[in-house]
């Protein structure tokens, strides 16, 4: 899937002389948290987010360190801060870097850049002007709908067991070698053994997320590795 296809194309942004009070009531307003900050030209200039609200004069929030550490720091990362906690327009507020993707960006890309940058959204591009943007929430109903998509489907017993044996193929985690598939009925049952207890739920998600599994029967034993105790699969 591309930003295409999951992002909002209808996008909420503001100005960057706009106030702050206009930002907040923005976001409120829609219920969103947080804003591209677009020029008169169309140009992005920045993002506004609730992050921006937290620490702010009006409600004492605002960062107290003690006189060493403002020493430390320098009196122009001070001033840096005061401005961010007592200006009153968007562009005195706003966080200027912004990451941006193009509509044709591979979802995996955003969510990298998300998590790289611990960031919530990121706009969409088109020759440098704005036409959507990608947020969590965009993913999570991104993934909402291909779950409703993915109904299970009719499948033989042979076919659920050759495509579970190719997807653990495909996984380094996976003990291949260790464990033996026999699908009866929709219905697998997993045997073997695992050197890592963490397996046990891996595979018990690959075998549930093949279309026409029924149920999955865990038969697995876990072997402690240092010690050698065997430990027998829980009680369902």
């Amino acid at each position: 899937m591309k930003a295409s296809d999951v992002m909002t194309s209808d996008v909420v942004s503001i100005a960057p002389d706009a106030t702050i009070l206009e930002a907040a009531r923005l976001m409120l307003q829609h219920r969103i948290s947080g804003l591209p900050v677009i020029a008169a030209s169309g140009t992005l200039v920045g993002m506004v987010t609730e992050g921006d609200f937290l620490r702010r004069s009006e409600t004492g929030t605002q960062r107290k360190r003690g006189r060493l550490l403002e020493f430390l720091l320098g009196p122009g990362r001070l001033a840096d801060e005061y401005v961010h906690a007592s200006g009153r327009k968007v562009d005195e507020v706003m966080t200027g870097e912004v990451h941006t993707v193009e509509e044709d960006a591979p979802l995996e890309k955003v969510v990298h850049l998300m998590e790289r940058h611990r960031i919530k959204r990121i706009p969409v591009v088109r020759n440098g002007k704005v036409v959507g943007i990608v947020t969590r929430a965009n993913l999570m109903r991104a993934v909402a709908a291909l779950a409703l998509a993915a109904r299970p489907v009719p499948a033989s017993d042979a076919a659920i067991r050759e495509r579970l044996i190719a997807d653990l193929k495909s996984q380094s985690w996976a003990p291949c070698a260790a464990i033996d598939v026999a699908v009866t009925d929709g219905v697998v049952k997993l045997t073997g053994s695992l050197t890592d207890e963490r397996e046990r739920q891996a595979l018990r998600i690959a075998a549930e997320n093949i279309p026409g599994v029924r149920k999955v029967e865990d038969h697995l034993i876990w072997v402690e590795p240092y010690s050698g105790m065997v430990i027998e699969a829980p009680e369902a």
